[in-house]
């Protein structure tokens, strides 16, 4: 027996004695680059920060809806192009200094600033200006109607920061959280300790440390012999069948927001061809990859777009497997044989284990590809910054992030004015059948000019202690929110 699993049958009868256990070791598979959600696509940081240590004027639940935060309530103009805030009273960041409108000012103005890093600027931009009307309330005002603004205020993107900590946040992250930040040990873990000083309800946990487990095999043995409390993103998906059966543990089956894809850089040649990115559609077998990467977890996708929306268009059979019809595409744009194309994968089990199976799909085609395993600060700036890639697989889990195509400078280089006519056309509109309409349309587009290759949305597997409850089952946003977390009594 390890040691941690003897501490934790120690704690197991010191519960069962009337001693409740308020301290908690989780895994994730990804450890963030630094720790500033506002400066980074890393959806690894919003993994342990988001909801735990920093806070936005709103927030998302689990189940995708979202609720006042920071905000505890709002009011829209009638023309819809002012939104005047109420902030919650009594908060205070964890170096305790006082939280007030200035600081909201201060996060907006940063977050769409010409020279800003946020990887959602985009969603930002929108905004003409920001105005501390009073100590508690706030006014945002936009260019134009945007049915989307509170959605947008939830994302991890808009976490309210500080002038005053802003400088050291990549390496001491300083929130409104019922968490504070305590050590990173880099390669290894980070520790969060409840905030005395939190301005909402208290969690009922009193310490928690996020523990990064890359390697599969590692992750499993850990969970075997409960040197962790639970792991979010099981990485090790052939072995949810053993958890299931072990009455030490349960096991949740959730969905997320993560479109993945084997993201084509549209802007370089011979990708900036539509017919090229065709036949790389129709030389992938989905399924197979589901099957041989995820064990079965995972639900086929032919758009940018979560099967769970109800506005999702099942457009698979557009790109469907056919090996044939990719051989006569290449043939029609003038790549028989000879193409080899970079494939850059970043460490997640879903792009690794996926990569290699697509390699072999693509080989009997044609195409030859050359594989370069990164990790994700490499990727962020080889790929998403440096665009220097022609294949990659990542994972998309930004909620409703369709948008992201009618951005020019984004990484995979898609560049149809017409599609970014309908993003604008969304933005403008609250109408609930208009934006149905306007989404359905979208995902008909992207899927049409086959700018990516798509995948499968991704599956999300929890294995926790069968003692734990509270956890989070879906990730509506990349997130392990532990505000709702205890041990059973």
């Amino acid at each position: 027996m390890s040691l941690r699993a003897a501490l934790s049958a120690l704690a197991l009868i010191a519960t069962s004695a009337g001693a409740q256990q308020t301290d908690l070791t989780i895994a994730l598979q990804l450890e963030p680059p630094h720790l500033d959600p506002t400066s980074a696509a890393a959806g690894a940081i919003d993994s342990v920060l988001y909801a735990n240590v920093f806070e936005g004027l709103t927030r998302f639940t689990e189940t995708g809806e979202v609720v006042p935060a920071l905000a505890k309530s709002w009011e829209i103009s009638e023309d819809g192009l002012t939104y005047t805030f109420t902030l919650q009273e009594g908060v205070t960041f964890h170096d305790g200094t006082e939280f007030d409108a200035e600081d909201v000012v201060f996060t907006l103005d940063r977050a769409r600033a010409e020279d800003s890093t946020n990887a959602q600027k985009a969603l930002y931009e929108g905004i003409d200006s920001v105005t501390a009307t009073g100590p508690d309330t706030v006014a945002i005002t936009l260019k134009a109607p945007d049915g989307a603004l509170l959605f947008n205020l939830a994302w991890g993107d808009a976490v309210m920061v500080a002038p005053e900590s802003i400088d050291a946040i990549k390496q001491t992250p300083i929130g409104t959280g019922p968490f504070m930040f305590r050590d990173w040990v880099q390669g290894d873990s980070i520790t969060l300790v409840a905030y005395e000083g939190y301005w909402g309800e208290k969690p009922a946990l009193s310490e928690a440390t996020f523990k990064f487990i890359s390697d599969p095999t590692a992750a499993f043995a850990a969970m075997m012999a409960q040197d962790i409390d639970a792991f979010a993103g099981f990485p090790a998906p052939e072995n949810i069948p053993q958890f299931q059966s072990d009455p030490r543990f349960q096991v949740l089956l959730g969905s997320t927001e993560g479109e993945t894809i084997l993201a084509m850089n549209n802007a370089k040649a011979p990708l900036d061809d539509p017919i090229v990115r065709e036949a790389i559609a129709h030389a992938i077998d989905r399924q197979a990859i589901i099957d041989g990467a995820m064990f079965g977890l995972g639900t086929p996708i032919g758009t940018h777009f979560a099967p769970h929306n109800p506005d999702y268009v099942d457009l698979t059979a557009d790109s469907a497997y056919d090996p044939e019809e990719a051989k006569r595409l290449l043939t029609e744009a003038g790549i028989a044989e000879g193409l080899t194309l970079s494939l850059k994968l970043p460490p997640p089990s879903y792009a690794r284990r996926g990569g290699e199976i697509i390699a072999a799909q693509l080989r009997q085609v044609g195409i030859e590809t050359q594989i370069t395993n990164v990790e994700w600060a490499q990727w962020l700036e080889e790929v998403f910054r440096g665009k220097d890639f022609d294949l990659t697989i990542v994972s998309h889990t930004e909620p409703m992030d369709i948008n992201i195509y009618g951005r020019e400078d984004y990484y995979f280089g898609y560049t149809r004015p017409e599609f970014r006519q309908i993003i604008a056309d969304l933005t403008a509109t609250a109408n609930t059948d208009e934006r149905s309409a306007l989404l359905k349309k979208a995902q008909e587009m992207i899927a049409a000019d086959h700018v990516n290759a798509y995948l499968f949305q991704l599956a999300f597997p929890t294995v926790a202690d069968a003692r734990l409850q509270g956890l989070w089952q879906n990730q509506p946003t990349q997130a392990t929110d532990l505000t709702g977390v205890s041990w059973a009594e």
